[in-house]
């Protein structure tokens, strides 16, 4: 039998499908379920066996990106998320989903630490694709994950900011489970910085302590076949980003 997925979706997500098909080429059986047919529809929730938050501007991103996705969530569940991960269940959020889990206090998930995904350093979108690599040992998502991904990246607000006191303890205890880094191939060729939002520490996407949770600001769920790939660039077709998602299955497989 297939895990089941369920993939959180709002007003504004845009994601969700993308994602979807992901965990279905991962091999997954993917169902969705929009934050306004909750609490009635919760036992999709509370049943689910890895949990997607999908990415795009829930709720236009007003009052800032994913607060009312994540204020929404909690006043029609209450803490039921947290207590799914406290059972064991593995949830990635994407992009507005990584804002999310950044806004419900899931991630980083220690009141030794903070975060927040603030305005890109250059004050602009940033629409095209990153390399990344994958420095952690703690996330089950990367697990197994030695070559660079990549993937595009489309946000406004992605710039990973914590005070100095959060990041070292979040490089302490390996938390960091992604990083911008520079792409094969000749840097000069590059007419734009290979972070592309600013972000801290080139912190791409962190992890909790568990290892079961994943926030990231890029998309892997754009680049999971070939075809998806930039033929002819530094950048793609390699490194596709599937097995992410292949990991996710297979943990809860097991």
């Amino acid at each position: 039998m297939k895990p089941k997925v369920s993939i959180l979706t709002g007003p504004g997500t845009n994601r969700h499908f993308d994602m979807g098909f992901a965990f279905e080429l991962a091999g997954a059986e993917v169902s969705y379920i929009d934050v306004r047919n909750l609490p009635e529809d919760s036992r999709s929730l509370s049943t689910a066996q890895i949990i997607g938050v999908a990415g795009g501007f829930s709720y236009a991103d007003a009052l800032g990106s994913a607060r009312i996705f994540a204020r929404e969530l909690f006043h029609r569940t209450g803490d039921l998320l947290q207590q799914q991960i406290s059972a064991g269940v593995p949830v990635i959020g994407i992009c507005n989903g990584f804002q999310m889990l950044v806004r419900s206090g899931v991630l980083p998930g220690n009141s030794e630490m903070s975060a927040t995904l603030a305005q890109n350093a250059r004050a602009t979108f940033e629409c095209r694709w990153v390399t990344l690599a994958a420095p952690s040992t703690k996330s089950m998502w990367t697990k197994g994950i030695e070559a660079t991904l990549s993937c595009p990246v489309a946000h406004g607000e992605g710039r990973f900011f914590t005070d100095e006191k959060s990041l070292a303890v979040i490089n302490a205890k390996n938390l960091v489970a992604l990083r911008y880094v520079m792409p094969n191939g000749n840097p000069a060729a590059l007419n734009y910085p290979y972070n592309p939002n600013g972000s801290l520490d080139d912190i791409a996407g962190i992890c909790d302590e568990s290892g079961l949770v994943l926030g990231l600001m890029p998309h892997p769920e754009n680049h999971v076949t070939q075809r998806q790939g930039l033929s002819g660039s530094t950048v793609g077709p390699e490194g596709l980003a599937l097995q992410l998602f292949r990991n996710g299955v297979h943990h809860v497989s097991a």
